[in-house]
């Protein structure tokens, strides 16, 4: 079986503020189709490794191909087309309905959408079509975060950055939206990277498993083989945190 292209590919990336490196020389290929979880503490550069592959972070050095073109030599609003970006905040637009909020993108790309590619669009992150006409402030922010979903999807995006997208959410809503971004990453074919802090998250919805710390990838595993004790220090750590709730839980029921 042939190896799949790399839709993204990293080399040498390195990110400073000031005199703190947030990116450090980090090299990274991640193949067309795959669903990439990346964790770590907080400050350990997840978020600016997000954002430099859709330009909202220019990176000091280094160089990030996308479909074998390097993003600089791409229109931001072009290259943004074709990556669909769910952030932490979600960021509606509290002064745009929730139709304006999907079609944001595409309008700005000089390719509007219609109200029929909205109601699909909705239906997809499982809201009725009539949630199009409301305004945010007007949601659930479970429902909020659906809509953000639906707007990084909105332009047939290739790729799908989503930073810590369920973080705000309670656990009934943040599973449900998990497992639906999973079903749509492979119903859609996307190639998806998702930042969280949640160790647990990461292991049940990624097939792969990235680990950052002080601006470098310290750990790159399935889940299985995290579970197994592979990994460095810094990622068995984060695995112990779910394991011990897991076993406190099953000390409980017996």
């Amino acid at each position: 079986m042939p190896a799949l292209k790399s839709e993204l590919r990293l080399t040498g990336l390195t990110k400073r503020f000031g005199k703190l490196r947030a990116i450090d020389g980090l090299d990274l290929a991640i193949p067309r189709g795959s669903f990439v979880a990346l964790v770590g503490a907080s400050g350990s550069g997840k978020s600016t490794l997000l954002k430099t592959i859709n330009r909202l972070v220019e990176p000091d050095e280094g160089t990030i191909l996308f479909e074998g073109e390097d993003v600089r030599a791409i229109r931001a609003p072009a290259l943004r087309r074709r990556i669909g970006y769910v952030f932490q905040s979600i960021g509606l637009f509290p002064h745009m309905t929730v139709a304006q909020n999907v079609g944001i993108g595409p309008r700005l790309a000089g390719h509007p959408i219609g109200r029929e590619r909205v109601a699909e669009l909705l239906e997809l992150v499982e809201l009725e079509p009539d949630h199009a006409a409301r305004m945010p402030n007007e949601l659930s922010g479970g429902q909020r975060q659906r809509v953000g979903v639906a707007r990084a999807l909105a332009g047939n995006p290739q790729l799908l950055l989503m930073d810590e997208p369920f973080g705000a959410l309670d656990p009934v809503t943040r599973d449900a939206l998990g497992k639906r971004v999973r079903e749509l990453h492979e119903r859609l074919g996307l190639t998806t990277l998702m930042v969280t802090h949640d160790m647990a998250e990461a292991l049940l919805l990624a097939e792969r498993v990235l680990v950052m710390a002080k601006g470098r990838i310290v750990a790159d595993e399935t889940p299985r083989a995290l579970l197994a004790g592979a990994g460095s220090e810094e990622a068995q750590a984060l695995v112990a945190v779910p394991r011990d709730q897991a076993d406190a839980i099953a000390e409980l029921e017996e």
